[in-house]
């Protein structure tokens, strides 16, 4: 994880799903307590991603936005770059090639 000022980035790695949601969801919040705005998901080692998976980056999405704040995802790998436009939450949840995109478009 690193942060600069109002921008937190996260690499998140392994496996998104039913067995992996409850820890991402515990560390999203301990996330939560340590970003003013930005919270940019690197998601680049996530080798896969389920309907679990996406329930808690959604949850993430919205507990974000009830604080305030705003939480996107970068450098998506490809297995779950189409399971989000397969469902459509690429169309809820910003995606950026680079957290550099990321934190350059909301000044970071």
């Amino acid at each position: 994880m690193s942060a600069s000022g109002r921008c937190l980035v996260a690499r998140v790695s392994g496996e998104m799903d039913y067995v992996s949601g409850p820890a991402f969801g515990a560390e999203f919040m301990e996330l939560m307590a340590r970003a003013e705005y930005l919270i940019v998901l690197e998601l680049s080692g996530v080798s896969f991603c389920d309907s679990a998976g996406l329930n808690v980056l959604l949850q993430a999405w919205r507990q974000a936005d009830s604080r305030g704040a705003v939480v996107v995802l970068a450098n998506v790998s490809g297995p779950v770059r189409r399971v989000l436009q397969m469902t459509g939450v690429d169309h809820v949840l910003r995606v950026y090639d680079t957290a550099g995109d990321a934190e350059g478009d909301f000044g970071c």
